[in-house]
């Protein structure tokens, strides 16, 4: 052991028996052997594995994080977490009222499919998935339900390849007083076809109703004349 400049250094030093002299062994060598020495199985037997350490690591950055956010936020740690619930809850919101967003390539495609049906052939099969509680479904039937009647009674033209705006647009001037609730009914019609939405109990209704109303409404045609009342004072005058 030696004093040289104001730091204590330690030199190994290795007793002999007898009356040899001890022997010395420099730093560095002595460092190396103790490294070796160190190295060895025996003393890592204990020592956390690979994925424990990453683990441990992980954690430890996730503090770190956490930490520094809560430093920077009002109300510290508290107000920290009441800002991720809040963010969570909008999400959840969000997620709730949009359903599982999916990737469309198109925003309106046609009505129909190639096989034909009747009216009463979509009102039944949209009153099968009502029962089973498949409102969506019951949905896409309902609307092409009246679309399909609107062409059984002529208001439209049977057109291949027709979308529910389309056949919504062309109703509406047949049936003036129908046109708002008829572009409704092509919108849910697309948000829950094209769009990824899941519809409602309350949207099912709402095209049933209509297509109930439409059954019961006289058209009105460009052109057609009013019946006029006849003149009460000419009437008198008689």
């Amino acid at each position: 052991m030696s004093l040289t400049g104001g730091v204590l250094n330690v030199v190994p030093v290795l007793w002999h028996s007898g009356d040899e002299p001890p022997v010395t062994i420099s730093r560095d060598p002595a460092r190396e052997a103790a490294r070796r020495e160190l190295s060895k199985r025996m003393y890592h037997e204990n020592d956390p594995g690979l994925l424990q350490r990453a683990l441990n690591a992980f954690w430890d950055w996730v503090e770190r994080l956490f930490n520094a956010a809560s430093t920077a936020t009002p109300g510290g740690a508290l107000g920290l977490v009441v800002i991720v619930l809040a963010v969570l809850a909008v999400l959840g919101a969000l997620w709730w009222r949009l359903g599982t967003p999916r990737h469309t390539t198109t925003t309106s495609a046609t009505l129909f499919d190639d096989r034909p049906r009747s009216a009463a052939e979509h009102r039944a099969a949209a009153e099968a998935h009502a029962a089973q509680g498949h409102w969506s479904q019951a949905a896409q039937e309902r609307m092409r339900a009246i679309v399909r009647s609107l062409e059984e009674r002529a208001l439209l033209d049977v057109r291949p390849g027709r979308t529910a705006d389309e056949a919504a647009s062309e109703a509406g001037r047949t049936l003036p007083d129908h046109a708002d609730r008829l572009r409704a009914a092509a919108r849910d019609f697309d948000d829950v076809t094209y769009g990824g939405r899941a519809a409602g109990e309350g949207t099912y209704r709402r095209l049933a109703t209509l297509d109930e109303d439409l059954e019961h409404t006289r058209p009105e045609f460009a052109g057609s004349v009013p019946a006029m009342a006849p003149d009460a004072g000419q009437g008198a005058a008689g």
